[in-house]
């Protein structure tokens, strides 16, 4: 990825097909990829991720898939025959799991494969989280663990806050993907999200994508928003 465009992931984090039909019109030009999460989704269906393509646009699939293997494997498939750019399930499925889909996405012949992403541990869980659902472990030993579980399993890369970024690099190497959400810019309120920073913080500890939604649609000029973002992420690609 040579540009900060390529970089940005806006999240369509609305109900309805008309608004999010707004948001990619206004914001194709400067965003990489737009994100249809589970609202979205079950709202429109699979028609959403056609209208982005239409538009021009690229897709994260972000539908978290976590179930038996075969089950994750086949909503897998159909992810990629559906035009999904990136598409994600949860680590915490097991490497069993992962590697079912691995096998079924590389086997399946739906043009360019899409980068296969797990979740590590959410960005709006916190020690107190995890300890509720007997989890045990920090989640700085929790985040390297289920990535590198990832990376064994053959997925191309994961879902993780930044501030997690390092230590998945330490354990994974420099060709893994990372996708961050959390970012959140100096002239953005946090919301739910609990561990965040900065998009430049982000891209220098070495993050591939940033997914950011509120900072952008809830800003007076959602265009200046994405703009200003987009100059922060460059600045850092090229300190970097």
């Amino acid at each position: 990825m040579s540009t900060a465009k390529e970089r940005l992931i806006f999240a369509l984090d609305v109900d309805s097909y008309e608004e999010a039909k707004r948001w990619v019109e206004l914001l194709h030009d400067k965003v990489g990829l737009f994100k249809i999460g589970k609202q979205l989704f079950t709202k429109c269906g699979p028609e959403m991720v056609r209208m982005v393509k239409d538009a021009g646009g690229e897709v994260f699939l972000d539908l978290k898939y976590h179930d038996i293997p075969n089950t994750v494997a086949k909503a897998g498939v159909e992810a990629c025959r559906l035009g999904a750019r990136i598409f994600n399930v949860h680590a915490l499925g097991g490497r069993e799991m992962m590697e079912k889909v691995v096998a079924e996405t590389d086997a399946c012949d739906c043009g360019n494969r899409p980068l296969r992403i797990a979740v590590t541990i959410l960005t709006s869980s916190t020690e107190e989280t995890l300890k509720g659902v007997g989890i045990d472990r920090p989640v700085e030993e929790m985040v390297p663990r289920l990535a590198k579980l990832t990376k064994d399993a053959g997925m191309d890369g994961v879902v993780a806050s930044p501030k997690e970024v390092k230590l998945i690099r330490e354990a994974c190497g420099d060709d893994f993907v990372i996708i961050t959400p959390g970012v959140r810019p100096a002239f953005a309120a946090l919301d739910d999200q609990k561990r965040v920073t900065t998009p430049a913080d982000a891209i220098r500890a070495g993050a591939d994508y940033l997914v950011i939604g509120r900072p952008i649609s809830a800003a007076d000029d959602p265009v200046a928003a994405a703009e200003l973002i987009l100059e922060e992420i460059e600045t850092a690609l090229a300190a970097r």
